[in-house]
């Protein structure tokens, strides 16, 4: 199934009717996330209204770390299987993961203030979250730095798969060491520990997230294969 669409044209095949899809259900997802975090969901009764920040930074979080790893499986994929798609799509969401991980940052400093009062603190969590966004800006110069795509994007493919080490410290960080940032509150061994009238926005704001993405990589993705195309015929016409 892997190697069905490392065939360009079979994928932009699929593109053309997924990408639209995608759109529709990011539009639909995000609308209903947005109305139910801003206005049916209650305030914290520690944090206030202040919470809400929660359904743009969470799912910012989880995108940040998500489109990391499928750049990595992307590397190794490419690397076993020589695929061109994937060797593609490292270079085409590299700016999105990039996008997320700065809106994870951003909201999270300003979610940090009125609750720990400071817009930044050097623990282990938002250090190691930093770490990934300069591996995202890391990638995207280095893909770029040479002359030969080819080069570039081999370069560009084990530094994902070195920087791969910082997923798990950005996950446990808040087990191992002391920090400010609280600890996870769905995927933990007592259970989830948020609310329904919370926990449904922030998972529909989840969706629309990836089904954005879905949306924006694929657009991306397509305009990288057509300039593949585009730099292959221009080195096939005669001098």
């Amino acid at each position: 199934m892997i190697t069905r669409f490392a065939n360009p044209a079979r994928f932009l095949k699929l593109s053309k009717w997924l990408m639209p899809l995608c759109a529709v259900l990011a539009a639909c997802f995000l609308a209903a996330g947005a109305y139910t975090g801003l206005v049916t969901s209650p305030a914290d009764y520690q944090q206030g209204e202040a919470v809400r920040t929660m359904y743009v930074h969470v799912p910012a979080a989880w995108m940040a770390l998500f489109v990391y790893a499928t750049m990595v499986i992307a590397a190794l994929t490419g690397f076993v299987w020589k695929h061109v798609v994937a060797e593609l799509y490292a270079r085409a969401v590299a700016p999105v993961g990039a996008a997320f991980t700065f809106l994870c940052l951003a909201t999270g400093s300003l979610w940090g203030k009125p609750m720990w009062g400071t817009w930044w603190v050097w623990d282990a969590r938002l250090t190691s979250v930093l770490v990934l966004f300069f591996l995202y800006l890391g990638y995207i110069a280095l893909v770029d730095a040479f002359d030969d795509e080819q080069r570039g994007l081999n370069a560009g493919a084990w530094l994902l798969i070195a920087g791969a080490v910082n997923l798990p410290v950005i996950k446990f960080s808040v087990d191992w060491w002391s920090t400010l940032h609280q600890p996870a509150s769905l995927l933990r061994s007592g259970g989830i520990a948020i609310d329904g009238a919370m926990l449904c926005p922030l998972l529909l704001m989840a969706a629309g997230y990836k089904f954005f993405f879905g949306a924006i990589a694929l657009m991306r993705l397509e305009t990288q294969i057509m300039r593949r195309k585009r730099d292959v015929r221009r080195m096939q016409e005669p001098a």
